[in-house]
């Protein structure tokens, strides 16, 4: 088994056991190098010069888009937006597609929504005076069949939903989610911000019209997202902001845009950023999503298996490890989440406490917030041990006696 991290500089600095993974990754030094490769070797404005050291990183930033394309099987890269992040991206998706949303129209997402998914979609709804429309899951964070089918109506326009749920790590049935959409005469986003990191996608076979990720997640740079949209649909989307490199013509009174997918991004890209994506992606592929997955539910099965014998616990989701996707949200009875994660950072273990962005989902469940560890495939069993180890005495060290 290759050991994968000797690739990662920064368990080479510090001990802490990281289990924060779903809100950001890691970063192996390929993809340092890159950003620093960019700024060393090709640091020019790309898309504007016609010198060679502008062009080169011109065209730095373009292969990250096509291989951005790849990863995801888009059709072509200019199905390809760059944005900051998965919340820019759907931010951009809601604006610019708005308008085909009219006044009693639905707009059909689901209750776990991360509030990046949800907060866009109230804003348009309360502009055009649509309907919002919750889909909910079962206890296990399934959606049904009959949900999809009851929810997902003929006055539907816009679905959004996440692949998979950021605190629950269930997946959610996108390919059933987009056939009634589609049927029903609608456009469906999917937010892959939690899954492209642990499963394969391919936007072309699920017939997504719009995806959004964050490269962070993946291994990649902070700074850079990716909005994948049918060309059929960009087409017909307005421009998201105003400003240079995306316009073609500008006289006083008026201006025309660029090409696609240039009219959606405006002033000077993040060029370096997306040439880390570029990296990162070729680091994933590398790793594979074979052992990705099987890594992600070895390590889940250990933590679960171990919760239940320790008692006190609670584990929102399937009983299944493999439909968590490398996340496991928690409870320890008696002691606020945010003290769980203090005491485990006692021992050098880091977990996330809160509503994880997702507070309908923590109305829906009856809590005000969960902890949460989650594990990528880099985390080792003996760091797993570790926090498992630590976690069994947070009651205790709580007050609760041994």
């Amino acid at each position: 088994m290759q050991d994968y991290r000797k690739d990662f500089p920064i368990f080479k600095s510090t001990d802490c056991v990281y289990l924060d993974n779903a809100a950001t990754s890691q970063r192996p030094q390929s993809v340092i190098d890159a950003v620093s490769d960019f700024y060393t070797h090709a640091n020019a404005n790309p898309l504007r010069g016609l010198y060679d050291l502008s062009m080169k990183a011109t065209e730095r930033y373009e292969s990250a888009r096509k291989k951005a394309a790849a990863f995801i099987g888009a059709k072509s890269s200019d199905e390809i937006i760059f944005t900051r992040n998965t919340t820019e991206s759907i931010n951009l998706a809601s604006y610019s597609y708005g308008d085909a949303v009219k006044e009693g129209d639905e707009i059909v997402i689901s209750v776990m929504e991360h509030h990046s998914n949800l907060l866009p979609w109230q804003r348009l709804a309360r502009e055009k005076k649509a309907r919002l429309v919750f889909m909910e899951p079962d206890e296990f964070g399934v959606i049904s069949d009959k949900e999809i089918e009851e929810k997902i109506g003929e006055k539907a326009k816009i679905v959004a939903i996440a692949q998979v749920s950021n605190v629950m790590g269930v997946r959610n049935p996108v390919e059933k989610i987009i056939e009634r959409a589609h049927k029903m005469g609608a456009v469906v986003l999917i937010d892959g911000a939690q899954s492209v990191p642990h499963m394969k996608v391919n936007v072309t076979e699920l017939d997504a019209d719009m995806f959004a990720f964050s490269s962070h997640k993946m291994m990649g740079p902070m700074g850079i997202g990716v909005l994948y949209v049918k060309k059929s649909i960009m087409e017909n989307m307005k421009p998201f902001l105003m400003g240079g490199e995306m316009i073609e013509y500008v006289t006083r009174e008026d201006a025309t845009f660029a090409e696609l997918p240039h009219k959606f991004e405006a002033g000077t890209v993040n060029a370096a950023d997306a040439y880390g994506l570029d990296a990162a992606i070729d680091y994933l592929n590398n790793v594979g999503y074979d052992y990705i997955e099987k890594k992600d539910t070895e390590l889940v099965s250990r933590i679960m298996v171990e919760m239940k014998k320790m008692g006190h616990i609670t584990v929102y989701g399937s009983p299944d490890p493999s439909n968590h996707n490398g996340i496991v949200t928690f409870n320890v009875e008696g002691v606020h989440p945010h003290d769980v994660s203090s005491i485990l950072n006692e021992d050098g273990v880091c977990i996330r406490a809160g509503h994880h962005c997702a507070q309908p989902l923590m109305q829906f469940l009856n809590v005000g917030s969960t902890a949460r560890a989650s594990v990528y495939f880099y985390n080792t069993e003996k760091e797993i041990d570790r926090f498992l180890d630590c976690l069994s005495k947070v009651r205790e060290v709580a007050g609760y006696g041994s």
